[in-house]
C-alpha cells in the first residue's frame, strides 16, 4: 500500500489575531514610540520651517497684507550691508573658537592623566556651561563696565584707568571682548567631551609607546590625536556653526552697538523691530545654506587630514617592515 503524502498548508493569521500576538504588540510598541517624537518634530520643527521658506518670497509683516515678490528678498540679504556685512563679525567668533578648542584639547590632555585637584578643577572649567546664557550676558555686562571688575583688576595690576579702552564702546576691542565671553562659556564642554574621548584610548598603546621610547607630545600626535578625530571633528563643526548663530553676547550686553551687531542679531531687529518678516525668514534660509556647506567642507577637510595621517602612518609602517625584513635576511645569510 503506497504511503500518501498528505501536506498542511500554514494557517493564516487574521489581523486581529495578528494584533494579538507577540510580533504584533511589538511592531505596535515600536511605532508607538516612533510617532510621537515625529510628530512632535513635524509640529515643532518642520512645519514652522516650512512656513518660514513661505514667508521668504514675501514681503509681510505679522499683521497686514502679503506681497509676493519671489527672490528680491534674498537679493536685499546680500546687498544690504546690515545683513549679510554682519558675517564678517562671525571671523572674530570662528578665531575666538580656534583658541577655545586648542586650550580644551591642551587641557583635556593633561587632565587625562592622574593629575592632583583635576577633578575639581574640570567641574569649575565645565560650570559657566551650566549657566543660562541671558545670566552670563548681564554677569560680563557689569565685568566689561567702565571702572568695574575687569578694569579695577587691570588697576590692580599696575595699568592705569585712563589709558585703559572702553571695552564695550571702543570699535577695536568690543568684539574682542565678547568672544571671550562666549570662550569662557563653552570652553569647559569641549574639554570635557575631549577628556571622555581621551579617557577611551586602551592605556596598552601608552606602555607600548613609553616602552619604544615615545615622550607626552609624541604620544599625543601619534595615540591621542587619530583615535579622537570624530570628537575633534564633532567639536570644530559645533563651534563653527555656532561662531556664524553666535546671539546672546552682543545682544544682552551690547543690544548689537557700536559695531557689535551679529548676524542674528540684525535678523532679530529686521522681524521684531522694524516688521519685516519675508526678510527675516530669508536671512535665516541664507544662514542655513551657509552653515550646511560650511558642515560638508568641514568634513571633506577632516577627511583628507586625517587620510592624509593615515598614508603617512601606513608608508612609516611599511618602511619599517621593509628594513626589518632586510636585516633579517642579512643575519640568515651569515
Amino acid at each position: 500500500m503506497a504511503a500518501m503524502t498528505q501536506t498542511v498548508k500554514p494557517h493564516k493569521r487574521t489581523f486581529g489575531q495578528w494584533a494579538r500576538s507577540r510580533d504584533g504588540q511589538k511592531v505596535f510598541v515600536m511605532v508607538a514610540f516612533m510617532i510621537i517624537p515625529l510628530l512632535l518634530l513635524f509640529l515643532f520643527t518642520y512645519l514652522p520651517f516650512a512656513e518660514m521658506f513661505g514667508f521668504s518670497f514675501y514681503n509681510m509683516k505679522y499683521i497686514g497684507a502679503r506681497k509676493f515678490v519671489g527672490f528680491k528678498n534674498y537679493l536685499k540679504v546680500f546687498q544690504r550691508d546690515d545683513c549679510f556685512g554682519a558675517l564678517k563679525l562671525s571671523l572674530y567668533y570662528m578665531g575666538g573658537s580656534i583658541v577655545q578648542l586648542g586650550l580644551a584639547l591642551y587641557l583635556a590632555t593633561v587632565l587625562s592623566f592622574k593629575v592632583k585637584g583635576g577633578g575639581i578643577f574640570k567641574g569649575f572649567m565645565f560650570f559657566p556651561y551650566l549657566i543660562n546664557g541671558i545670566a552670563i550676558g548681564f554677569i560680563f555686562k557689569f565685568f566689561y563696565t567702565r571702572g568695574f571688575v575687569f578694569d579695577t583688576v587691570l588697576q590692580w595690576c599696575g595699568f592705569e584707568l585712563d589709558n585703559l579702552p572702553y571695552w564695550l564702546k571702543d570699535q577695536s576691542v568690543n568684539n574682542i571682548s565678547l568672544v571671550g565671553t562666549s570662550v569662557w562659556r563653552y570652553f569647559g564642554q569641549n574639554m570635557v567631551l575631549f577628556i571622555g574621548a581621551i579617557m577611551s584610548v586602551d592605556s596598552e598603546l601608552y606602555e607600548a609607546a613609553m616602552l619604544d621610547g615615545a615622550n607626552r607630545f609624541q604620544q599625543f600626535k601619534y595615540i591621542i590625536l587619530p583615535s579622537i578625530k570624530t570628537i575633534i571633528m564633532l567639536n570644530v563643526i559645533l563651534s563653527i556653526t555656532g561662531s556664524l548663530s553666535a546671539f546672546e553676547p552682543p545682544y544682552v550686553i551690547t543690544s548689537g552697538a557700536n559695531g557689535t551687531g551679529t548676524y542674528f542679531v540684525v535678523m532679530h531687529e529686521i522681524a521684531h523691530t522694524q516688521q519685516k518678516v519675508g526678510l527675516a525668514s530669508a536671512m535665516a534660509i541664507v544662514l542655513l545654506m551657509i552653515i550646511f556647506v560650511a558642515t560638508i567642507l568641514q568634513k571633506l577637510f577632516f577627511k583628507y587630514v586625517f587620510k592624509s595621517a593615515e598614508d603617512e602612518d601606513l608608508n612609516a609602517t611599511a618602511k619599517r617592515d621593509k628594513k626589518l625584513a632586510k636585516l633579517a635576511a642579512r643575519k640568515a645569510g651569515r
